[in-house]
């Protein structure tokens, strides 16, 4: 159920760790299969972008996905992430991983995901977030869902969220304007 205002900014200001499925949030979920069985995957460059943006204000960004894809380690390597776990067919035992890792807790993360497959992982983490295009089952059980769909801006409108949270979107928006902008 999607939290009020405030409690999100709350939840959102104490995540130190941005995960992502990414069939479906960090792509629409089409998969093109080409005759040689190879694949192909369409990523938003503003999801993309804003994944860095994340890493650059210090927080880690990872992927968690259902699928093993080489797009996928392609894209994260593009990126900057280094946690990049695929062909997960227990998410929950791989968020644990991943936190073990980092030397978080469960508070601490935020996690985007789209499907059934994803509900264990949400309801698991600090910040459970969903594109517009989720599943109904999804949207029904997380803290905050986007306005954009899957692969067309969803993971930005997270990013911006926390960062905005935490104080550092303005700071960022700064970075890229001339010395002399008021």
């Amino acid at each position: 159920m999607p939290c009020d205002p405030l409690e999100l900014s709350r939840k959102a200001a104490g995540i130190r760790l941005l995960l992502f499925d990414v069939d479906g949030v960090l792509t629409d979920g089409r998969v093109l299969v080409h005759q040689d069985g190879t694949e192909s995957k369409q990523f938003g460059i503003r999801d993309g972008t804003a994944l860095v943006w994340a890493q650059r204000a210090g927080i880690p960004v990872g992927l968690i996905s259902g699928r093993q894809s080489a797009a996928t380690s392609v894209r994260a390597a593009q990126l900057g992430i280094g946690i990049v776990r695929q062909a997960a067919t227990d998410k929950l035992q791989l968020l644990g991983e991943v936190l073990l890792g980092q030397r978080l807790e469960p508070g601490q993360a935020a996690f985007m995901g789209d499907d059934l497959l994803d509900l264990p992982v949400l309801s698991r983490v600090g910040l459970s977030a969903a594109p517009a295009d989720a599943a109904p089952e999804v949207i029904a059980r997380v803290d905050w869902v986007s306005s954009r769909p899957g692969g067309g801006g969803a993971a930005r409108e997270l990013v911006e969220l926390v960062l905005r949270a935490q104080g550092r979107w303005d700071d960022l928006v700064r970075g890229f304007l001339p010395d002399d902008a008021p």
